[in-house]
């Protein structure tokens, strides 16, 4: 990734901590995801969809409509 100016710098780093700190595993958790705030779906005949973060350097996963 290529960082342009303080703003893309910002931006980037702004949505790698969101992710750091809401969405992966910790060790605190034995790393287990962290806890859904909503009911977990039986996804085994769903369609999955990839959503990239940071450009494509991380990935996230949801139902695809």
């Amino acid at each position: 990734m290529i960082i342009f100016g303080q703003r893309h710098l910002r931006t980037a780093l702004d949505e790698y901590a969101q992710h750091y700190n809401g969405r992966r595993p910790h060790r605190g958790q034995q790393l287990y995801p962290p806890l859904p705030d909503h009911p977990t779906a039986d996804l085994t005949h769903e369609r999955i969809k990839r959503g990239p973060v940071l450009g494509g350097l991380i990935n996230e996963y949801g139902r695809a409509a």
